[in-house]
């Protein structure tokens, strides 16, 4: 019997510590897919991570809108599309992935960058700080 339970135990633990293997590798992959970069502020991040599809200029042409289904929404806009008043809080938890955003294309095709903006770096968690920067120079960006 003790000899069952050992076996049972043991094969048990391999697949706990296989488990934990698998997601930590999967997590690393999709962390590793998109480096981040050294600065932390607005017009960098910006740059890095989103003018590939909003534009060098925010206007929603850069050089991969043409393959999207949807086209990328115009960022210097969005005071105008609220309101005139531009919505710091919510503009950080869409970037974050906290919240989606409003549109009538259904699902978020954007990515997700609070997970990436957080990877530590030099003892620091620096997401918060990388995000209020990003949506400060959307913030700044905004046309009349």
């Amino acid at each position: 019997m003790n000899g069952r339970l050992l076996r049972g135990l043991a094969a048990s633990g391999v697949l706990v510590v296989g488990s934990l293997a698998l997601a930590q590798s999967s997590r690393s992959d999709k962390t590793k897919e998109t480096p981040l970069i050294h600065s932390i502020e607005g017009p960098e991040l910006y740059k890095a991570y989103c003018a590939s599809c909003h534009g060098a200029d925010a206007k929603s042409d850069g050089p991969t809108a043409k393959s999207l289904k949807v086209k990328p929404s115009d960022l210097t806009r969005i005071a105008a599309r609220n309101g005139g008043t531009f919505p710091l809080m919510r503009i950080e938890r869409i970037i974050s992935g906290e919240e989606l955003p409003q549109s009538g294309h259904g699902t978020n095709k954007m990515p997700v960058w609070g997970p990436i903006f957080s990877q530590v770096g030099r003892d620091q968690d620096l997401g918060r700080v990388r995000i209020d920067n990003l949506a400060r120079y959307l913030r700044d960006i905004q046309m009349p």
